[in-house]
C-alpha cells in the first residue's frame, strides 16, 4: 500500500537566511519551509534523496501564500550525478510540471495544496521553480515552498498483482462492482489505497505528538480488523476521530504561541504553553491512552477446551458448565466522555462510544457452543455458521445501526431488531414538540430512532394514518398534520439508509397527489410542501451514492410534472440558482442534468423557466471546472436556441475570431450554424480547400495544354527550317541574263520574313537572334518600356492596364475617372481636385499615351507613328536616345539597322534582365 516516503535535501540553488531547504524535511503547523534568495535568478532548483528506491505514486506541494512560483517541474533519477554540471542533467528524467495559482482571489492569504499523481521509479527527485507571480507583497521576487510530501511504494514491491486479483475475487463473491461510485474510496485494504494519515494536510495541521499517537492507534485499528475484533476497531476509530480534533486545536495553540514569541509578548506565550500542557494532560487522561496503545489488543491465549458438537443435546446431563472467559473488550473500563474538552464543536461525537448493551449470552456462553475467543481463533472454514450459533443458545446479538440491504431484510424476518424505539432525548423533545403534539410521541420516537427499520415503519405508518383521515376532519387539524409530516419528511430525506429515504419520497408523493386534493386544501399548503421538500432533495442529488442521486433527481422531475405542482412554477426557480464554487461535482452535474430534462418536459412558456433565467445560469455554468457541467450547459443553450434564436444571442458574446478561440463558444456557434442550416467553419474550410484543389487542377491542365501547343509550334518551326534548306536552288544564271531580267521581288518564305524582325517596332537586323531580340526588347525597342515598379518589360500602349491589374505594386495605384490613367493612390485625391489632367476620349475616337498624356488618332498604326515618328511622343526616352545619336555615314544601311547593331553591342555590357515581357508581349513573341 502506498505510504509516506522519508527524504533528505541533497542540494538547493540557494535560500534566504533562516529558510533553508532542510526545513522541508519537517512537517508541522509551525514550519516555515524554504525560500529562494532575494532577487534570485530563475529557475531555482531543489534535489531530494528518498530513503529508499521507490515507486512514487503521489507528490504534494504546499505553496506559500504570496511567494508563488508560476510553474514547478519534476525530474526523477535513479542515481545522483557526482557534480552538478549542465552536461550531466540528462541523468534526471522529466516527469512533467504543475502550474500554481496566483492567489489573487484570496488576497494572497491562503496557501495552495497541489497534489500530483505520478507513476515513476527512482531515488532522487528534483524540483525546478520558475519565475514568481508578481503581487504587492512579494517585493523581492522570491519563490517559496512550505512543505513537500512524497507518497509511494518500495520499488521491489512485487505482490501487487496477487493482492489485486485476490481483492477482485473477494468482490466477485460479495457481489461488489468496482465501478460503483458508491464504493469509491471506502475500502482501505486496496493495494492502491493511500491513508489519510499520510496526506500532507494531516501533518501540517496536527500537533506532531498527537499525530504520532494517531498513527499508532491506526496501526492498532488495522490489527484489530485483521483479527476481526470489530468492536475494538470501532472504539479505536472513534478515538482517532476525536484525537484529530484535539491535534488541530493543539496545533492552533502552538501557532498562536509562536506568533506571541515573535511579537515578544511572553506573557501570552507562557499562557498558551500552560493551556496546551493542561489540555494535553486532560485529554490523555480521559482517553486512557496507555491502555489503548498497549493493553487492549494483546490477545490472550485461550484456555484449551475440547470442541463440542454444533447440535445441542436434548439431555441436560450432556451440558457441562464451562467457565466464562473474559472478553478483550471488557478487559478495561469504558472510556468516559470527553465532550467537555471539545468545546468548539459541542455537537460532535464524544471520545468514547456509548456503552454497549450486553445480554446474558455475552457474559456466559452455553456449554454446547465453543467459547467466543476459541471461535475467533479457529480457521475461517471451521467456524460455525451464524444461524447455527443463534440456535444453540439464547444469545441475541444486537445488529449494527446501519446494515446492507440483505442484512436489513434478514434481520427483520429474524426478529432480532427491537420493535420498540428508544425514548426521545431532551433535545429531540424540544425540537419535535409540535410534531409530538400533532402525531403522538410513539410515531415521532420511531422517526427519531437509531434503528433504521423503526424509522421506516414510522414513515409508512404516518402515510397510512394520513390516507385514512376522514374527509370531514377540521381544516386546522389537517393543516397541522400536514406540517408535522413535512417536518418528519425533511429529516428522513437526509437519511443515509435507502429504504428510509424511499419511504420519505413515498410519503411526500402521497401528500401532494392524494392528501391535499382529497381534503381540498389550498395551494398555499402545496407551496409549503414543495418549498420545504425540494431544497434537501436537491442536496441529496449530490450524494456519493449513485442510487440515491438517481432517486432524488427522478423524484424532483416527477414532482415538477405533478399537475398540482406544475402550475405553481416553484421547482424551476430552484434549478436555475447559480452553481456554488465549492459545491460538489455530483451536485453540479445532477442540477445541470435535471435542468436539461425539465426544460424538454416543461418548455419556457408558463413553466417557471424563462429565457433570461436559463441563459444566465447556462452562461455562468460554461465557466465551471467540471467538463460534464460545461458540456450540459452547451446542450441547454443549443436546445434553447431552437426555440428562441434572437433572445439567446443577446446573452452570448459576438461571433468573431476572438470568441471562437474559446472551444466552448466555437462549439456553440457551430451548433447554431447546423440548426440554421448554414455551413460550419469546418465545412466552409473544406469547400474552400476543394475549390482551391479544383482550381489548381484546372491550372495544371491549362499549363499542360499550353506546353503541348508550344511543342507543336517548335515542331512546325523545325519543319519550316528544314524545307528552307532543301529549297535552295544550285542554278547559276548568266550575269547578262540576270542584268537583262527585270527586277522582281525574291520569293522568300513567309516564316523567313519573321526572322531577324522585331514584331513590335518592325525593325529588322541580322543581330536579332534569339538573344539579340531579348536585348532589343529589354533596352531599345521604341514600342516597349520597363515598368519602374516591377521592372517588367511591357508595351507602352498597355502600361496603364499593367499598373492597375498586373504590376506587383498594383494595390498602390488608382484610376483617374477623368484622364483614365493610373495614378498613385497617395496623389490621386490631389490629382482629381486640381483638375489639371487632360481628359481622355473613348478608344474609338482616340488613343491615350501614358507617357506624354496626350490624345492622338486611333488605331495600331497611330501608336507606331506616335511613339517612333520624329513629331510624335516627346516623353519616349528610347526615341530621344536614338535621336541624340550621330547620323550614320552614307552607304552603311538604314539608321534602324544601325540602332539594332549598336543595341547588340551594348547588350554585352548590361546585366541579364530581371523581369520578362508582359503578357501581351509574350503572346506576340509566341506568334513569332
Amino acid at each position: 500500500m502506498p505510504h509516506k516516503i522519508g527524504f533528505v535535501v541533497v542540494s538547493s540553488s540557494g535560500h534566504e537566511d533562516g529558510f533553508s531547504a532542510r526545513e522541508l524535511m519537517i512537517h508541522a503547523p509551525t514550519v516555515s519551509g524554504w525560500r529562494s534568495p532575494r532577487f534570485c535568478q530563475f529557475p531555482q532548483e531543489i534535489v531530494l534523496q528518498m530513503v529508499e528506491r521507490c515507486r512514487i505514486r503521489k507528490l504534494q506541494l504546499l505553496a506559500h501564500q504570496y511567494m508563488i512560483s508560476s510553474k514547478v517541474e519534476f525530474y526523477i533519477s535513479e542515481s545522483l550525478p557526482e557534480y552538478f554540471v549542465p552536461y550531466q542533467a540528462e541523468r534526471f528524467r522529466r516527469l512533467g510540471y504543475v502550474s500554481l495559482c496566483d492567489n489573487e482571489k484570496t488576497g494572497c492569504k491562503a496557501r495552495e495544496l497541489k497534489s500530483v499523481y505520478v507513476d515513476a521509479v527512482g531515488q532522487f527527485l528534483k524540483l525546478i521553480f520558475h519565475q514568481n507571480h508578481v503581487n504587492k507583497y512579494n517585493i523581492y521576487n522570491q519563490v517559496a515552498l512550505v512543505a513537500v510530501n512524497i507518497i509511494g511504494d518500495p520499488a521491489d514491491f512485487g505482490d501487487e498483482g496477487n493482492t489485486t486479483s485476490r481483492e477482485k475475487l473477494i468482490d466477485h463473491y460479495l457481489g461488489h462492482n468496482s465501478e460503483d461510485p458508491a464504493l469509491e474510496g471506502t475500502y482501505a485494504g486496496r493495494p492502491d489505497h493511500i491513508s489519510p494519515l499520510d496526506d500532507l494536510a494531516f501533518d501540517m495541521y496536527q500537533d506532531p505528538e498527537v499525530a504520532q499517537i494517531i498513527r499508532r492507534l491506526d496501526e492498532k485499528k488495522r490489527e484489530a480488523v485483521r483479527r476481526e475484533r470489530y468492536d475494538h476497531a470501532k472504539k479505536l476509530k472513534q478515538a482517532i476521530a476525536d484525537l484529530q480534533k484535539v491535534g488541530e486545536r493543539l496545533g492552533r495553540y502552538e501557532v498562536e504561541k509562536r506568533c506571541a514569541v515573535e511579537k515578544e509578548d511572553y506573557d501570552l506565550a507562557k499562557e498558551k504553553k500552560q493551556q496546551m500542557a493542561s489540555y494535553r494532560a486532560q485529554v490523555y487522561q480521559q482517553l486512557e491512552l496507555h491502555g489503548l496503545l498497549h493493553g487492549e489488543l494483546e490477545m490472550r491465549r485461550p484456555v484449551p477446551l475440547p470442541l463440542q458438537p454444533l447440535a445441542r443435546s436434548s439431555s441436560p446431563c450432556h451440558q457441562k458448565p464451562v467457565p466464562s472467559l473474559p472478553r478483550p473488550e471488557e478487559a478495561g473500563p469504558e472510556n468516559p466522555c470527553a465532550d467537555a474538552l471539545l468545546q468548539e464543536k459541542p455537537s460532535s461525537c464524544s471520545l468514547t462510544p456509548p456503552p454497549r448493551r450486553h445480554s446474558t449470552a455475552d457474559r456466559s456462553l452455553p456449554a454446547a457452543a465453543p467459547p467466543r475467543s476459541n471461535v475467533e481463533n479457529l480457521p475461517y472454514d471451521e467456524r460455525p455458521l451464524p444461524a447455527t450459533r443463534k440456535q444453540q443458545g439464547d444469545a441475541s446479538v444486537e445488529p449494527e445501526p446501519e446494515m446492507s440491504e440483505a442484512g436489513r431484510s434478514d434481520g427483520r424476518r429474524g426478529g432480532t431488531i427491537p420493535v420498540e424505539p428508544e425514548p426521545l432525548t431532551e433535545k429531540a423533545l424540544r425540537e419535535a414538540s409540535f410534531a409530538i403534539d400533532t402525531l403522538g410521541e410513539t410515531l415521532v420516537a420511531g422517526a427519531y430512532s437509531k434503528t433504521w427499520s423503526c424509522r421506516e415503519d414510522a414513515l409508512l405508518a404516518l402515510c397510512k394514518k394520513l390516507m385514512e383521515m376522514p374527509v370531514g376532519t377540521p381544516k386546522e387539524d389537517l393543516k397541522n398534520a400536514l406540517r408535522a409530516s413535512i417536518f418528519l419528511i425533511r429529516r428522513a430525506v437526509k437519511d443515509i439508509v435507502t429504504s428510509v429515504f424511499q419511504a420519505s419520497l413515498k410519503l411526500s408523493k402521497m401528500i401532494i397527489t392524494q392528501y391535499i386534493p382529497k381534503h381540498k386544501l389550498s395551494k398555499l399548503e402545496t407551496t409549503h410542501c414543495v418549498e420545504r421538500i425540494v431544497p434537501p432533495l436537491l442536496t441529496r442529488t449530490g450524494d456519493s451514492s449513485a442510487r440515491l442521486r438517481a432517486l432524488a433527481s427522478n423524484f424532483i422531475q416527477e414532482m415538477a410534472l405533478f399537475k398540482e405542482v406544475r402550475s405553481l412554477q416553484i421547482v424551476p426557480s430552484y434549478l436555475v440558482q447559480p452553481l456554488k464554487v465549492n459545491s460538489s461535482v455530483h451536485l453540479a452535474m445532477s442540477q445541470m442534468d435535471l435542468l436539461a430534462r425539465l426544460l424538454k418536459d416543461l418548455g419556457t412558456r408558463n413553466s417557471g423557466f424563462t429565457v433570461d433565467s436559463v441563459m444566465k445560469f447556462a452562461v455562468s455554468a460554461l465557466e465551471h471546472r467540471v467538463y460534464e457541467v460545461r458540456e450540459t450547459a452547451v446542450r441547454i443553450i443549443l436546445d434553447l436556441y431552437r426555440q428562441h434564436q434572437a433572445l439567446v444571442l443577446e446573452y452570448l458574446p459576438p461571433e468573431d475570431s476572438n470568441t471562437r478561440r474559446n472551444l466552448l463558444y466555437k462549439t456553440i456557434f457551430e451548433g447554431f450554424a447546423k440548426i440554421d442550416g448554414r455551413p460550419t467553419d469546418a465545412e466552409v474550410r473544406a469547400q474552400k480547400r476543394a475549390a482551391t484543389e479544383e482550381a489548381e487542377k484546372q491550372k495544371k491542365e491549362e499549363i499542360k495544354v499550353l506546353q503541348g501547343q508550344l511543342a507543336a509550334l517548335k515542331e512546325i518551326q523545325a519543319e519550316v527550317q528544314e524545307k528552307e534548306s532543301d529549297a535552295v536552288q544550285p542554278k547559276h544564271q548568266d550575269a547578262q541574263g540576270r542584268r537583262a531580267a527585270p527586277p522582281s521581288a525574291p520569293e522568300i518564305p513567309e516564316s523567313h520574313c519573321l526572322d531577324n524582325l522585331c514584331i513590335f517596332c518592325g525593325e529588322r537586323s541580322e543581330a536579332f537572334t534569339e538573344e539579340g531580340l531579348d536585348l532589343h526588347y529589354w533596352k531599345h525597342c521604341l514600342m516597349l518600356t520597363r515598368c519602374g515598379h516591377c521592372r517588367q518589360v511591357v508595351e507602352i500602349a498597355s502600361l496603364t492596364e499593367h499598373l492597375l491589374t498586373e504590376c506587383d505594386k498594383r494595390d498602390s495605384f488608382g484610376k483617374c475617372y477623368r484622364c483614365s490613367e493610373a495614378v498613385p493612390k497617395e496623389e490621386l485625391p490631389r490629382h482629381i481636385k486640381t483638375k489639371e489632367c487632360n481628359p481622355a476620349k473613348s478608344e474609338k475616337l482616340a488613343n491615350r499615351c501614358p507617357l506624354c498624356h496626350e490624345n492622338f488618332a486611333p488605331g495600331e498604326e497611330a501608336w507606331k507613328e506616335h511613339l517612333m515618328g520624329p513629331a510624335g511622343c516627346t516623353m519616349n526616352l528610347r526615341k530621344t536616345h536614338i535621336l541624340h545619336k550621330a547620323p550614320a555615314p552614307p552607304g552603311k544601311g538604314p539608321a534602324v539597322a544601325k540602332s539594332g547593331s549598336s543595341g547588340s553591342k551594348a547588350g554585352s555590357k548590361i546585366p541579364t534582365p530581371r523581369g520578362g515581357l508582359s503578357k501581351t508581349s509574350s503572346r506576340s513573341c509566341a506568334k513569332r
